[in-house]
């Protein structure tokens, strides 16, 4: 009898949504010992550190041509709000020398974030009866995760960790804060605007043009704002370094495309379609599924009071950066934080069975933790997102209506 109880309250801890908060607390503390144990015990691989300091460097000492930023692995080109964290970084750490010190604060990040995205979870968990267990995935998997936070030291993370930042704002219906830190995340690395077709969206829903116009104007004066010593010094250069969309990628690195020849990676026209294929996707999420139950005037009024429900504002943010991870021209290991966080509630939030839900997620983790990319992986992987994004349009959004 004590046994079958203890069985079952172990079900229950694991399949409902009830336990959710308790287990969420007990994983940070779970995840300070491993982030601090990999720091101890990992060997730190230098990647891209010594570049970011060499960038920032040239800013340091004056220089504010970006044409003019380099390091070991070629040219700036992130945006100024790279240059002005990385540059605290390079006094905090002793011009980048102190590494064991940027790891620490790198941990620090990383729990951080984690805490955020734990919250987010938190405040959805029982409108989409999460269970318990998906926190398995958003941390005791997360061994990529880890390495790309505490062991690498790349951006990626500080753009994300501003965009969930920016995401919780929504749901506590802060837009106007919630626009300013998601400007800002932008600033770090223009991969955060796969969001913006979805927010825009949620922008219009909830309030009009007449609230929408403000806050994109507030986007636009961050960036402008952040990057005018860029600016007056080299307009064209600014734009074309920090916001390159026709950056080539090594295919050496890709994750998502070794199964295609090189020369068809690199070709204009595969890059084109994909650009596409992507809009394309795009318009037809946000007419048949972002705005159900929306009618489509709603879009063109002045004004709008309409207040979203959480879990739908999660769905289209995430579903739009989703999209765009189908679709990227390539995605590099650094990548997989661009929507790993995001996974486990899109995933169990689609119609999928619940087995194929869980088959999905270990096979992105696995395609993500082979080391080189190969065929096989690079199939597998897009095979899981395939799966995934079909799910997502047969699940169409629940409601947008107001509260």
């Amino acid at each position: 009898m004590a046994l079958r109880d203890a069985c079952g309250f172990v079900r229950t801890v694991l399949f409902s949504p009830h336990h959710f908060n308790t287990c969420s607390r007990l994983l940070l503390w779970g995840e300070l010992v491993v982030t601090l144990a990999a720091i101890w015990i990992v060997p730190y691989t230098e990647i891209d550190w010594k570049a970011y300091m060499q960038e920032v460097e040239g800013f340091l000492n004056g220089t504010w041509d970006y044409t003019q930023l380099k390091g070991d692995t070629g040219p700036l080109v992130y945006p100024a709000g790279f240059v002005y964290i990385y540059s605290a970084l390079y006094y905090v750490t002793g011009r980048g020398s102190n590494l064991r010190l940027a790891q620490y604060i790198f941990a620090g990040l990383y729990l951080f974030n984690l805490a955020t995205v734990l919250t987010l979870y938190n405040r959805v968990a029982k409108a989409l009866q999460l269970p318990t267990f998906l926190l398995v995935f958003l941390g005791c998997t997360a061994y990529r995760v880890h390495s790309i936070f505490v062991l690498r030291l790349f951006n990626d993370p500080v753009a994300i960790c501003l965009l969930y930042v920016a995401v919780l704002l929504f749901v506590s219906n802060h837009w106007t804060f919630g626009c300013l830190v998601y400007s800002l995340a932008v600033s770090i690395k223009m991969n955060v605007l796969l969001y913006s077709p979805g927010l825009l969206i949620l922008l219009l829903l909830a309030h009009g043009w007449h609230g929408t116009l403000p806050r994109l104007l507030l986007c636009a004066a961050v960036q402008v704002i952040l990057g005018a010593p860029f600016l007056l010094t080299n307009l064209p250069g600014y734009v074309a370094r920090s916001f390159d969309l026709g950056r080539q990628f090594l295919y050496q690195w890709t994750v998502n495309w070794r199964c295609l020849p090189e020369w068809l990676f690199l070709h204009r026209g595969f890059h084109a379609s994909l650009l596409l294929l992507h809009i394309v996707v795009l318009l037809a999420f946000a007419t048949k599924h972002w705005a159900r139950g929306a009618d489509f005037r709603r879009f063109l009024q002045w004004k709008s009071e309409g207040k979203l429900q959480k879990q739908d504002i999660l769905w289209v943010l995430f579903t739009s950066n989703f999209i765009g991870i189908c679709f990227a021209r390539s995605l590099h290991y650094q990548f997989y934080v661009w929507y790993f966080h995001t996974l486990p509630l899109l995933v169990w939030s689609s119609p999928l069975p619940a087995a194929l839900k869980v088959l999905v997620l270990v096979l992105v983790e696995v395609c993500w933790n082979t080391y080189p990319s190969t065929v096989t992986s690079s199939l597998v992987l897009h095979a899981a997102h395939a799966v995934l994004l079909c799910a997502l349009w047969r699940k169409p959004l629940a409601s947008t209506k107001d509260q």
